[in-house]
């Protein structure tokens, strides 16, 4: 009996050392970020900061604008970088000149023109915030809001928001879920869901600023960049679509196969859509069999860390932006201004000023109908 009690002792007394010697698993971090520097209130709700891991990818997401504020992924070598431009905390993020930085974008990403349109009758007026016309959705678009946080765990993150009938001059109360996830394939899922109470427009998507070398490694444009796309819808002056897709074929916008970004831009004084953009700033409509379809829109390679990123979309359509209008007036999350095409965007979307524009594929979403989508950013690397 002795000997039981003995034994049980021992037992208690090395599962105590096992137990203290056991240090409680620590949060995921990404890069020099801290969550204490985003745990604000804006507009009366709470806001903060949300990693992710899984495989070679780390990623943090703020529920304020839905916003991706930074992703690591290695390069050839196995050497993490940051290769989404973003900022330290809230208060960087309130007080920036470019404030689309990695943001969910909504109602309607890219432009409405003049800030108008006519719904089963009824003309609606828009807010102007990229004088003459509406972009993203208006000053307080879904890029400016706090997201409710619905869920999240170490792979993913559920954020929702609920636009009110009326919000910047939008018809029916809309219902947005976007869920971030990091799959075991190194892969960025961005799923986006909507429902509404009335018919609305509605293109949703995100505006992460990438660079491959990492934030703070300069220009863009020795990255080769490849899109799946025939046709560009030729834009004006204001870059409002003026109602036709042209063929990519025999222009600087002739991506199908991989060219480095800054290759054409020497004929910017002389080529009239690139005159308009100031540079790149354009949709491309993608080649898909069947719409709605998965496919591959385009695939970025940075020669010197190797980093390849391949974009996914069930979207009909692509706006790239060559980072035109990046002037150095901001400065970013490593202490580094960010400027001059130093970065570039990859928007999965439908086309521009679509409820203006019968004949490109219609954004009106109406009672009873689902709004749902996926994009997909892959990260791999080749030498």
């Amino acid at each position: 009996m002795k000997r039981i009690k003995l034994s049980i002792l021992l037992i208690s007394f090395s599962f105590l050392i096992f137990s203290c010697n056991q240090k409680p698993a620590e949060p995921l971090t990404c890069g020099n970020l801290k969550a204490e520097d985003f745990q604000s209130t804006v507009d009366g709700k709470a806001t903060n900061l949300y990693v992710l891991q899984n495989g070679d990818i780390t990623t943090a997401i703020t529920n304020y604008g839905g916003r991706i504020v930074s992703l690591l992924a290695p390069d050839k070598n196995g050497k993490p970088g940051d290769v989404v431009l973003g900022f330290k905390s809230i208060d960087d993020y309130l007080n920036a000149n470019e404030v689309f930085h990695g943001a969910l974008i909504g109602r309607v990403g890219n432009r409405i023109a003049k800030g108008k349109f006519t719904l089963d009758g009824v003309e609606y007026t828009l807010p102007i915030n990229n004088d003459p016309n509406h972009l993203h959705g208006g000053p307080k678009g879904f890029h400016n809001q706090v997201w409710d946080v619905k869920s999240a765990n170490d792979t993913s993150i559920v954020l929702s928001y609920l636009s009110k009938d009326g919000e910047m001059g939008y018809p029916g109360n809309l219902s947005v879920e976007v869920k971030y996830t990091l799959n075991s394939k190194n892969e960025l899922l961005i799923n986006y869901l909507a429902t509404t109470d009335k018919s609305t427009p509605v293109n949703l998507t995100n505006h992460a600023f990438f660079n491959l070398r990492g934030e703070e490694k300069g220009s863009i444009n020795e990255h080769l960049l490849t899109i799946n796309a025939d046709l560009l819808t030729a834009v004006d002056s204001t870059l409002i679509p003026l109602g036709e897709n042209v063929p990519v074929d025999g222009t600087p916008f002739d991506f199908r196969t991989a060219k480095a970004i800054g290759k054409d831009l020497v004929y910017e004084k002389e080529n009239q859509q690139l005159i308009n953009g100031l540079g790149y700033d354009h949709n491309f409509v993608l080649n898909k069999e069947k719409a709605g379809e998965m496919t591959l829109a385009a695939t970025v390679v940075e020669p010197v860390s190797g980093r390849k990123m391949e974009v996914f979309t069930e979207e009909p359509a692509l706006q790239f932006y060559g980072g035109n209008f990046m002037d150095g007036s901001d400065t970013g999350k490593y202490g580094e201004t960010f400027d001059f095409r130093e970065s570039f965007a990859l928007e999965t979307q439908h086309l521009p000023d679509s409820p203006n524009q019968p004949q490109f594929p219609g954004i009106i979403l109406n009672p009873g109908q689902e709004y749902k989508t996926m994009s997909i950013y892959q990260f791999s690397t080749q030498k």
